[in-house]
């Protein structure tokens, strides 16, 4: 941070920490930062992490959440974590653009569409220990206490080793079509529950105007299984 709580006239820099080590390239200290993000290290945050901080000193660029840099990204898995802790680039600063490609892979780019894609090659990221305990613990929920803290342990020695391994990422050069900046939209208030709505998700419904819950309307979610529609249904 540039300034004390309580100064005026500075502009404080939220991302300053982060920014330095992206520039001095200290992975391993961008991967324990991002853990306090993603909850635990794992081989596929140390990914997203490696290929956010590639992919930002390819670019030459910082990023003060102003969507002036975007990053998209292909996949809703633990490599996205890493990418949006050490880009900035997130859903909440309309910089985060969600593919439901099922690919590990991401693009960063300037606005001027010049950017750069990196895709993780395929291959293993643990020992055959550790994802025999991953196919039981998580995949099959099955894992005792002692197993899922194997696990966890497991994760992290994969997680930090990677940061040390070459050639694990496929990269090229692209232009992208940036979207224009996010649009301001006015609020309206719903008539049923009386809670505030952005208005272009308000539903006319025998003559009243609802947000999509209370008028049982259709949505779209993003959860564990990537983007899924739900039809006429009442959350």
């Amino acid at each position: 941070m540039r300034c004390r709580n309580g100064d005026r006239g500075v502009i404080m820099r939220a991302r300053e920490e982060v920014e330095r080590l992206i520039k001095e390239k200290d992975l391993r200290s961008l991967l324990l930062k991002a853990g306090e993000l993603h909850g635990h290290f794992c081989p596929m945050l140390s990914l997203g992490v490696k290929a956010g901080a590639y992919a930002m000193n390819e670019l030459v660029v910082e990023n003060p959440g102003m969507e002036e840099i975007i990053a998209i990204v292909e996949t809703n898995n633990c490599f996205s974590d890493g990418i949006q802790f050490v880009t900035g680039c997130t859903f909440g600063n309309n910089a985060l653009i969600y593919r439901d490609f099922g690919k590990t892979a991401v693009t960063l780019a300037k606005r001027s569409g010049d950017g750069i894609r990196i895709s993780v090659k395929p291959g293993a990221f643990m020992d055959p220990e550790t994802e025999a305990l991953f196919q039981k613990v998580v995949a099959r929920r099955e894992g005792s206490r002692e197993e899922t803290e194997k696990l966890m342990k497991g994760f992290e020695n994969a997680a930090f080793s990677l940061l040390d391994r070459d050639e694990l990422f496929l990269c090229e050069r692209v232009k992208v079509d940036v979207p224009e900046y996010a649009p301001i939209f006015e609020s309206e208030v719903c008539e049923e529950c009386g809670e505030s709505v952005i208005s272009t998700r308000m539903v006319k419904k025998d003559g009243r105007k609802l947000c999509i819950p209370c008028a049982g309307g259709s949505y779209l979610e993003l959860n564990g299984s990537g983007i899924v529609r739900y039809e006429d249904k009442t959350i």
